[in-house]
């Protein structure tokens, strides 16, 4: 019996641990067996689950990273721990995740993984493996992560630090990962793909795997809850936390050029940020309440999503499949999520251009049946999770 090990810094929560999910299910359904090595962050799982470190040891690998810019390279003694686990499991595919995020030590951890003769497949969910620091440098339109990152611009942002380490770390990662003999990337889309054929990475086989959503729990609802008057344009707007990057400074701005019967609804707020919202949007804090989720988009006229710095968001999936439209910025994967027939794609940081195409759908409804239809076609977490079975088969039989 094939044994797959999934290493992630969470476990059934929030978009990658539920991916993780998934795909161990996918396994599990055709006789492997199933772990899952996490951090923080969990829901009861039914893969068998490894916690990896303590509490104290993700806030001294924070308090390390703030200081010296060592995101993945503190943690010691909880990745020693993890290696010994999988040297007794001895799994035939490990499947990696995000192992940044202040709980991991991929330098001991990949010493180990180039050493044996284990399969890794690695789905990238950010740029961080091919930087000298950051997860996104679409923000700032970096290019040093072509030949030698240096004098890293963003290194006042998350992971934030004091200390510019982003020539040594870029170093290490290019020997590390770039020397792995049994490594294969899982880009989760095509934007993602593409940056990956221009990094260190560009010898490394890739295989695009979209993310899917569970159509049996995302699906059209009717409810009086969240409905709002006849009259009422219902927008809505989700992320796990909110912030410049994921577009809220540019929600705010979009409230001003907007009439007042148009209602935004802003998902995933802190509690001082929706203390602070001005008239005419609606603050929901962050719920990991499934079927809420599920009315908000089904009572939504449109989902917008206006990122700065996204692979391939979840977000338009789940609304698609509620049968609810997306207007995305041309950030990242984002687009690759609609096409003409269930949302519009806007120019990034065009507020204007971004309130003119919620006015066009309001005038010019799309179809709800089409975007049920295309997240059933394209985007069934059955389909595109058990992928990642027939990519392990066809390594192991290589």
């Amino acid at each position: 019996m094939p044994k797959l090990l999934q290493i992630n810094v969470c476990c059934n929560v929030y978009s990658t641990g539920k991916i993780c999910e998934q795909i161990g299910l996918s396994a599990k359904k055709v006789g492997w067996d199933s772990y899952i090595a996490y951090a923080r962050g969990f829901k009861p799982s039914q893969s068998t689950t490894i916690k990896v470190g303590r509490k104290l040891d993700v806030y001294l690998h924070y308090a390390l990273q703030r200081i010296f810019d060592i995101e993945g390279l503190a943690s010691r003694r909880a990745t020693k721990k993890l290696v010994k686990e999988i040297d007794t499991i001895k799994p035939d595919i490990v499947q990696l995740h995000n192992i940044h995020d202040h709980y991991l030590n991929y330098k001991i951890l990949f010493e180990y993984l180039n050493s044996s003769d284990i399969k890794v497949v690695w789905t990238f969910h950010d740029c961080w493996a091919f930087t000298g620091h950051c997860f996104h440098f679409v923000t700032k339109q970096c290019d040093r992560w072509r030949t030698g990152c240096y004098d890293c611009p963003l290194k006042d942002e998350y992971p934030e630090t004091f200390l510019d380490r982003s020539v040594e770390n870029y170093a290490l990662k290019r020997h590390l990962f770039s020397g792995s003999p049994n490594l294969t990337i899982v880009p989760c889309s095509d934007w993602m793909d593409a940056f990956v054929k221009q990094s260190f990475l560009k010898e490394k086989k890739t295989f695009v795997i979209k993310n899917g959503v569970d159509l049996q729990t995302f699906k059209p609802v009717t409810t009086q809850e969240f409905q709002l008057t006849k009259e009422d344009y219902n927008i809505i707007a989700v992320s796990t936390v909110w912030n410049k990057e994921k577009g809220y400074d540019d929600v705010l701005k979009l409230r001003s050029i907007l009439p007042p019967n148009y209602i935004i609804t802003l998902v995933g707020l802190t509690q001082e940020q929706k203390d602070s919202l001005p008239d005419g949007i609606i603050g929901i804090q962050r719920t990991q309440n499934v079927h809420e989720l599920v009315e908000l988009y089904s009572n939504a006229d449109v989902l917008i999503n206006p990122t700065y710095a996204d692979t391939f968001p979840t977000v338009n999936l789940e609304a698609l499949a509620c049968g609810t439209p997306v207007i995305t910025y041309n950030t990242g994967g984002s687009p690759e999520s609609i096409d003409e027939f269930t949302g519009i794609v806007v120019q990034q940081g065009n507020v204007n251009d971004l309130a003119m195409a919620i006015q066009r759908l309001h005038t010019c409804p799309l179809s709800r049946r089409d975007c049920r239809s295309r997240a059933e076609t394209l985007f069934d977490k059955e389909k595109c999770f058990d992928k990642y079975i027939e990519l392990y088969n066809r390594i192991l039989s290589e």
